[in-house]
């Protein structure tokens, strides 16, 4: 029975464990590594390439709600919002907020036509 209650706080343990090591790690380490060397480059590289590979993936196999819009919506909003983040000098607020108004309106208006 004590076996029982006591096995999530242990697997909970486990986890915060192992995650702090790491960042007990990165600590260590972070003061070593310099901002212009190669293995930092390639960890920024690895980091935008995740970060465009979820963005594709939200945009090509969504789930919850935005699965409910198509596809074309989708991609029309992306290309609006990038179009417009590079014409105003990389202003993401602008990019994201015309993104999220074109999403919306051509959602909109699939429920109109």
């Amino acid at each position: 029975m004590m076996g029982e209650f006591w096995w999530p706080f242990a697997v909970i343990l486990t986890g915060a464990a192992a995650t702090y090591v790491w960042r007990a790690l990165g600590i260590a380490l972070s003061g070593r590594v310099g901002t212009d060397s190669r293995i930092f480059e390639w960890i920024a590289c690895v980091a935008y390439a995740l970060l465009a590979a979820l963005i594709a993936r939200m945009i090509i196999f969504p789930i919850g709600p935005l699965a409910e819009t198509y596809l074309a919506d989708r991609l029309g909003a992306a290309v609006g919002a990038l179009a417009i983040y590079f014409l105003t000098r990389n202003n993401l607020l602008a990019g994201v907020s015309v993104g999220t108004a074109a999403l919306v309106a051509l959602t909109w208006s699939r429920t109109i036509f």
